[in-house]
C-alpha cells in the first residue's frame, strides 16, 4: 500500500494522504513523500490545480507521536531529531505556497495540531460538515507553536490564541465564519464540490494564476507601499504575456479566449 495515492483528471492532481490506520498522521515518511510529491507537480505543466485529502475517517490528526517518543533515547534526549523534523515539516508547508499550482484541501473527520496546519497552508480549503479543527497540543504539554504560524495567517489573532490555549475543537461552519476554510458542504458532496472548484480554477489562463499565487503570498509580508510598487511590475509582467492578450482581446470582442494557441 502506497502511503500517498495520486491520481490526475482533466489537468487536476488528487494527492490522498493514505494511513488511515494513523489517521494520515505527518510521519517522517508522509512529509518527505508529501514533499517529492509536491516538487515533481511543481514542474508538470499539464497539472493546474492540486487536491490534498485523507483516506480514512481522518484528514490528518497531526504529527506522528510514537514515532516522535521512540527518538527519545537518541544520546541528546532527541533534540536533533526534533529540530530536523519540525524543519522538514515547515519546508514542506513552505513548499505547498511555493508551488505555482494552487493547493485546495478536501478535509473531512478531524484536522488536529499541524494538520490543522496544512489546512492553513493549503491556498484554500472545502471541508465536510462536522469536521472539526483544532491545535490541541496543549492538552499534552506540547503548545504548536508550529501550526501556529500558519493558523494566525488565517484567522483573527484572538481567536487563533483562544484555539491554541484552550486545545478546544471548532468545528466546520465556524471555520467558514473565522476564514480558516472556504466552504462546509455535507460529506456527501465533498469530493463533488471540491473537484467543480478546482475544475473552476483549472479553467482560469495557468500563467496568470501562477504568476497571481507567487505575488499574492509575497505582498502580504510588504508594507503597503511596497506592496503595491511591487503588484504594479507584476501587472505589468502580466500584461505582456500573450495569451492575456489574447484574454483580453477576447473579451473586448465578447468571445471565449482561444489560449490552445
Amino acid at each position: 500500500m502506497t502511503i500517498l495515492e495520486r491520481t490526475i483528471t482533466e489537468g487536476v492532481a488528487h494527492l490522498q494522504m493514505n494511513s488511515p490506520e494513523r489517521l494520515n498522521a505527518l510521519s517522517d515518511e508522509m512529509i518527505a513523500t508529501l514533499h517529492n510529491a509536491l516538487d515533481e507537480i511543481a514542474d508538470d505543466k499539464n497539472i493546474r490545480v492540486v487536491i490534498l485529502s485523507g483516506a480514512g475517517k481522518a484528514f490528518c490528526a497531526g504529527h506522528d507521536l510514537k514515532q516522535m517518543t521512540s527518538k527519545r533515547n537518541a544520546n541528546d534526549g532527541g533534540r536533533t531529531y526534533f529540530k530536523d523534523l519540525f524543519d522538514r515539516c515547515s519546508s514542506m508547508m513552505a513548499r505547498v505556497q511555493s508551488l505555482p499550482q494552487p493547493v485546495i484541501a478536501q478535509v473531512h473527520g478531524v484536522a488536529t495540531a499541524a494538520g490543522c496546519q496544512l489546512v492553513a497552508t493549503c491556498d484554500l480549503a472545502v471541508a465536510a460538515q462536522g469536521t472539526r479543527f483544532g491545535v490541541n497540543g496543549v492538552n499534552i504539554g506540547l503548545f504548536c507553536s508550529t501550526p501556529m504560524v500558519a493558523l494566525s495567517r488565517n484567522i483573527p489573532r484572538k481567536q487563533a490564541f483562544e484555539m491554541l490555549t484552550t486545545g478546544e475543537f471548532i468545528e466546520a461552519d465556524r471555520a467558514v465564519s473565522l476564514g480558516l476554510i472556504n466552504r462546509s458542504v455535507s460529506h456527501n458532496d465533498l469530493a463533488t464540490e471540491t473537484q467543480a472548484l478546482a475544475e473552476q480554477i483549472g479553467a482560469k489562463l495557468a500563467v496568470a494564476v501562477k504568476i497571481g499565487k507567487e505575488a499574492f503570498y509575497r505582498q502580504l509580508q510588504m508594507p503597503i507601499a511596497d506592496a503595491y510598487s511591487y503588484t504594479g511590475n507584476v501587472m505589468v509582467e502580466n500584461m505582456l504575456e500573450l495569451e492575456t492578450k489574447e484574454g483580453i482581446n477576447a473579451f473586448i470582442d465578447k468571445r471565449p479566449p482561444d489560449w490552445s494557441q
